[in-house]
């Protein structure tokens, strides 16, 4: 369905009963929409930094007053820095967002707590376009029903200072030895999903283990992850969440090398002076994350709900995300809109094979999510209290 049937659409939502006759935990499912209506005026995000930008940033990114300007919804955003924060922002005010950006580890979660709603893809114009790998994923649809629309993905990756550091960094391995001459100067992601980043190390380096899946640890598993976090914690002088914190280690020597994001090195790289990194996806693999716009599901902007993703993953809105923010878009006909246009290329946008040792965030549950049952695997509660207690 092209944007002009949805217009064209008389406003109010006809509902549909029997669109999924469950949700999750056998609870009754809430009836869809099948159409998209007028806008109630107003859409409040919880967002990814620099995935809903007005200008307020940079004067020239602003992809935000075009939808407010062409459908009257008034746009309020609110950014976080690790999926946890995210969570916890959601959960502690249930009804204050509309629409969130979750990563796999939160997105979840969102649904088994019933804080978002299934998605009636159909009536979503930019729905089709989204490529096959990022749709009908254990993070964004349970048992076949849909919660959202998926908007991207990018790979978590390993960021040095070049004239600090030579040689240049190609494995993550270098980042746990103690012994090594980077001790001391090493930034992290501080959220216990770190742990992962351990288990994807463990599962290259100790076979033994039998790690197939850095998110379904048992407890022999979980427990050398754990133990190597805590060996390489003499090694960390930064444990960081907002991103401008990262940059700031860099540019005054703090740190040299560490777990980061493309868009942390585009802007270091693009300051005047340039701050002299490099980044590389380490010969381990590494975690990543493929996030989608989900809704809330005690919104009361519906109509505006839906439009707003409905625009956030169109192909105009989805290339100028990605290319701000360092990443492959989530919609096919995006990459023929890039301004460079080797964006797509340099992001692995369509190369499925660049993903498959990219470990997308995932929440951790009891039920192992690498398919074994005869072992229980630790719960995202686990991680967390590890995590406390790795950090001291």
């Amino acid at each position: 369905m092209d944007k002009r049937r949805i217009a064209a659409a008389l406003g109010a939502f006809a509902l549909v009963v029997g669109a999924c006759s469950t949700g999750t935990g056998g609870t009754p499912a809430p009836s869809l929409p099948t159409s998209i209506g007028d806008g109630e005026g107003q859409v409040s995000v919880l967002s990814w930094p620099g995935y809903v930008e007005n200008g307020s940033t940079d004067p020239a990114v602003d992809w935000v007053t075009p939808f407010e300007e062409e459908t009257g919804c008034k746009v309020t955003n609110q950014v976080f820095g690790t999926s946890d924060e995210a969570f916890s922002l959601f959960s502690t005010n249930p009804e204050k967002f509309d629409v969130i950006s979750a990563s796999g580890d939160a997105s979840l979660r969102l649904v088994r707590a019933g804080y978002v709603q299934p998605v009636t893809d159909d009536i979503i114009s930019s729905y089709p376009d989204i490529f096959p790998a990022l749709k009908d994923k254990p993070y964004n649809t349970v048992d076949g029903v849909h919660y959202g629309v998926p908007h991207g993905r990018g790979s978590n990756l390993l960021m040095w200072r070049t004239d600090e550091v030579d040689p240049a960094p190609t494995k993550w391995a270098e980042m746990f030895d103690p012994a090594s001459p980077l001790a001391g100067k090493v930034s992290v992601y501080d959220a216990p999903i770190y742990i992962a980043d351990a288990a994807v190390l463990l599962m290259a380096t100790q076979p033994d283990l039998g790690i197939k899946n850095p998110y379904a640890l048992d407890d022999t598993q979980f427990q050398a992850a754990v133990d190597l976090l805590k060996t390489q914690k003499p090694m960390i002088s930064q444990y960081w969440v907002d991103y401008t914190k990262q940059m700031d280690a860099f540019r005054n020597g703090d740190a040299n090398v560490g777990t980061t994001w493309q868009v942390i090195t585009n802007l270091l790289q693009g300051e005047d002076p340039a701050v002299p990194v490099d980044v590389i996806k380490p010969e381990e693999g590494a975690t990543g994350w493929s996030d989608t716009w989900m809704i809330n599901s005690k919104t009361k902007n519906l109509n505006c709900a839906y439009k707003f993703v409905e625009y956030i993953t169109s192909p105009e809105a989805n290339i100028q995300v990605a290319e701000w923010f360092g990443e492959a878009p989530g919609n096919s006909k995006a990459c023929e809109l890039a301004v460079n246009p080797d964006h797509c290329d340099i992001f692995h946008a369509d190369d499925d094979a660049f993903w498959e040792d990219v470990w997308y965030w995932q929440t951790p549950e009891a039920k192992c999510v690498d398919g074994r049952t005869d072992k229980t695997c630790k719960t995202f509660d686990d991680w967390v209290k590890a995590w406390t207690e790795i950090k001291g």
